[in-house]
């Protein structure tokens, strides 16, 4: 009886003491398992750094390639920036010179103006109003605020042109001829400077221009045929020939 009782006693200790194993066992795996989940944690929280760093880390080389970038852009916007603002410098330097230049040259122009018309004056007596109109046109012109110097100084210089190329052309034109103290309509033929006629449109009457004495003397029957082919060729009614007309001798030099 009393063996029994030493090993239900024997057993009951051991039972005991592998209860209180187990616990503990349980509470070391708990406390295993708390450790991994506090591990599982912080390694979470470590990948969470990582990537933010990451990111960050991408979006610093990002703004870095936009700040070279910017830098070059920038660079080449100053190179633009200089270079107009040499071209403003060349243009303040051409406006001072063209200033310059055009209170030279409005001076130049009048004197041309009166160049041209004292050369009228003088010249053989064809298309008297229209030459004469053309430079009161010269004169109107200089004093207008709203026409550039360049295109006054063009002007000037066709009106030149323009008397340039009388002298080498053959015209026709109908005009007012004052014969034995009555206007009459006539036809003027022009050649060149060298020589210039007037016909009644009957042909009756016939006149040349003396350039040395300054008026018009009449010509004969001959010269009033040529006067005649002359006004036909001019006006491009028959093909060009060769004309036997009256033209003054040279004045001696």
């Amino acid at each position: 009886m009393k063996l029994r009782n030493a090993a239900i006693a024997a057993l009951m200790a051991c039972l005991v003491a592998a209860s209180a194993w187990a616990q503990n066992l349980s509470d070391l795996i708990g406390a295993q398992n708390q450790g991994n989940s506090a591990s599982q944690a912080s390694q979470d929280r470590v990948d969470n750094i990582v990537d933010q760093t990451r990111d960050i880390t991408g979006d610093y080389k990002a703004v870095l390639k936009e700040i070279d970038g910017l830098k070059v852009y920038n660079q080449l916007l100053q190179t633009q920036v200089d270079a107009q603002n040499r071209e403003i410098r060349q243009i303040d330097e051409s406006m001072d010179q063209v200033t310059v230049v055009e209170r030279q040259v409005i001076p130049l122009m009048i004197r041309m103006i009166d160049g041209l018309e004292d050369f009228i004056n003088l010249d053989v007596p064809f298309l008297v109003e229209e030459r004469t109109e053309r430079i009161g046109n010269l004169r109107a012109m200089m004093d207008r605020a709203d026409v550039t110097a360049a295109e006054k100084f063009r002007r000037v210089l066709e009106a030149y042109q323009i008397e340039n190329d009388y002298g080498r052309t053959i015209e026709a034109y109908v005009g007012t001829q004052n014969i034995d103290g009555t206007d009459r309509s006539v036809d003027y033929l022009r050649v060149g400077r060298i020589g210039l006629y007037y016909q009644t449109s009957d042909t009756t009457l016939s006149g040349a221009w003396d350039q040395s004495s300054r008026s018009w003397t009449p010509v004969g029957n001959d010269a009033r045929g040529q006067i005649r082919d002359g006004l036909r060729i001019a006006r491009q009614q028959t093909a060009p020939d060769l004309l036997t007309l009256p033209v003054a001798a040279p004045e001696a030099g």
